[in-house]
């Protein structure tokens, strides 16, 4: 194979790259809103099943930052920080999204769109995140969001 050819194969499509989810929840927008924008609440739901939310500062409004830390069962601690692009309450969030290195360094960034549609008493949330490096990060994010989504949906059945 030629150089070009190479390059061409190592490439995932930028599709491949982009992780969609779309969820129902049995509560109204609004309350599913705040569940994302108020760090109180955001701390009951954050992460994926097994995990604590031990930390989590928001600012959300358009350039305001946020930094989350979940923490595994087994202690191992796994932080994130973003900035807020957009915020058209109870509508839709956009911000940004990176795990941070041992030295509190960001890693790649990628950039998540929360769009918060009625469906009629309900809420149908679609998620979208992008651009990943490899199909396997997306793919890693994917089980992340959707155990976090889980965990989202048992904390709005008790609210």
């Amino acid at each position: 194979m030629r150089t070009a050819d190479l390059s061409r194969h190592a490439e995932a499509p930028k599709a491949d790259l982009e992780l969609i989810i779309t969820r129902i929840f049995d509560a109204p927008r609004y309350l599913v809103f705040k569940a994302w924008s108020e760090p109180d609440r955001a701390m009951r739901w954050w992460g994926s099943q097994g995990f604590t939310t031990a930390h989590c500062e928001m600012d959300v409004r358009p350039s305001g930052a946020y930094r989350v830390c979940m923490r595994s069962r087994e202690g191992t601690e796994h932080w994130q920080r973003g900035v807020c692009r957009e915020v058209v309450e109870p509508e839709r969030l956009v911000f940004t999204f990176a795990w941070e290195d041992a030295e509190g360094r960001p890693g790649h960034e990628t950039v998540v769109t929360v769009s918060f549609a009625e469906y009629g008493l309900k809420t149908r949330l679609t998620l979208n995140q992008a651009v990943f490096e490899t199909v396997t990060a997306r793919d890693l994010h994917q089980g992340g969001w959707a155990s976090a989504l889980d965990c989202l949906a048992d904390y709005l059945a008790q609210s």
